[in-house]
């Protein structure tokens, strides 16, 4: 968010040769923007927050009235940079009413594998407070960041969340629905259980939105996209989504080990049209730009408007290559107001996929071709060339395909994540 100053500025309406003084304080101010301007990289040292890991919300009908009684939600996430301090972002950005969390902690998980009591490393938990209180109430619309916690949090690694809800009926959750990681429900506050008694298990995110440490010349990477990027058909528990394993890439190497990657995607998302989850215009203030210490955007977005427009078997909500590459040069200047660098992604195959047609080819075609050529980006990642078949460009290799010839498998991630230039990051 970008705090402006409301104080009235005072004019002066004499000249400065009456108020010498003034024109010497004048002088003075002039002075010191400008060594502060030039003395601007050290502040790169300063502790700064920066989003670790991140996902994007959508509305859900509460259709099985889940949380009437007093409920305790463990949820894994996988975070990308360490640090020794953090605070997790808690969300109702998409409910009708207010949400109240009784009581929260993030711990370590259980190395244990299966984990089916959702256990915790004994002597990890630390509780998470909102202005020094255990619980709070989040509004309709809103979000919510726990206060700063001391936390020995290694990069690459699992961590935990849990929140004790009050019983309330929540009509509209604020749920992300491809985990790739289980998620315990639990009856009754069981916040601070080493394991969890009877709990439920889901795939799954409620309510949370995103884990932030504090860190110095670090920065974070929103990959921001559909089902390609959310990671439709990655192995569960592996983190083999793209952006994880760029993240992996980046820590291993010097450059860039300071930069992490959050996950901004939402299967199903389009650019231009709400569908599953919010259209990506709609969402880009509070998925892109809200998360701390974001500097680079990673764009992977349309072939789902593609194609439900040009479906064979129910076209629907009709765009041109025009109205999908203005869509997108709308993102790429929104990024740059606040000073993020944009990094278009081309659009992988996708001939072969139930909705698929020569003429949604051609507008897929049309919007790699900008996204090749144009000067409203600040970088070009060619997800397209990685993952193609070369004797048949239209479709995925047989190592991308997952199956289903719109989604890469495993391997094809790889491929992906392998094709990115690093040197992208550190300009």
């Amino acid at each position: 968010m970008l705090i402006t100053d409301a104080k009235p500025r005072s004019t002066l309406r004499q000249s400065p040769q009456e108020f010498p003084a003034v024109r010497l304080t004048l002088r003075s101010l002039l002075l010191a923007a400008t060594l502060s301007l030039a003395s601007y990289p050290a502040l790169a040292q300063t502790p700064h927050w920066v989003a670790t890991w991140g996902t994007a919300p959508v509305a859900r009908a509460n259709d099985h009235k889940a949380f009437n009684l007093p409920t305790t939600l463990r949820q894994v996430v996988h975070v990308s940079l360490g640090g020794s301090t953090l605070r997790v972002v808690l969300t109702n950005e998409l409910g009708v009413s207010s949400l109240v969390i009784d009581e929260a902690a993030a711990a370590l998980p259980a190395a244990t594998t299966p984990n089916p009591t959702g256990a915790i490393q004994p002597g990890t938990s630390v509780p998470l407070t909102f202005n020094g209180h255990t619980g709070i109430t989040i509004p309709p619309g809103t979000i919510a960041v726990s206060d700063p916690i001391p936390f020995n949090l290694a990069p690459l690694s699992d961590l935990t969340i849990s929140l004790a809800l009050a019983g309330q009926a929540i009509p509209t959750l604020t749920q992300h629905d491809l985990t790739l990681k289980t998620t315990y429900i639990a009856d009754g506050n069981q916040v601070s259980a080493t394991t969890l008694t009877d709990p439920a298990t889901t795939a799954v995110w409620d309510f949370i939105k995103g884990v932030e440490v504090q860190g110095t010349q670090s920065a974070t990477i929103v990959a921001f996209g559909d089902s390609i990027t959310d990671g439709w058909h990655a192995t569960d528990g592996t983190n083999n989504t793209w952006p994880d394993l760029l993240a992996d890439r980046l820590l291993a190497n010097p450059s860039t080990r300071n930069l992490a990657v959050i996950n901004e995607g939402i299967s199903g998302n389009r650019v231009l049209h709400d569908g599953w989850g919010p259209n990506a215009l709609s969402r880009f203030d509070s998925d892109v730009l809200a998360p701390s210490g974001v500097k680079y955007l990673i764009l992977l977005e349309s072939i789902n408007d593609i194609g439900n427009a040009y479906s064979p078997s129910n076209p629907h909500d009709i765009v041109t290559a025009d109205d999908l590459i203005t869509g997108l040069a709308q993102l790429a200047t929104r990024a740059h107001a606040h000073g993020i660098k944009v990094i278009g992604a081309t659009l992988t195959p996708y001939l072969g996929a139930k909705y698929a047609s020569p003429a949604g080819e051609a507008v897929r075609n049309a919007v790699n071709q900008w996204i090749r050529t144009t000067n409203q980006l600040d970088g070009v990642i060619d997800f397209d060339k990685a993952t193609r078949d070369p004797a048949n460009p239209a479709i995925f290799s047989p190592t991308a395909d997952s199956g289903d010839h719109l989604h890469p498998g495993d391997a094809g991630f790889h491929q992906m994540a392998n094709s990115i230039d690093l040197t992208l990051f550190t300009k």
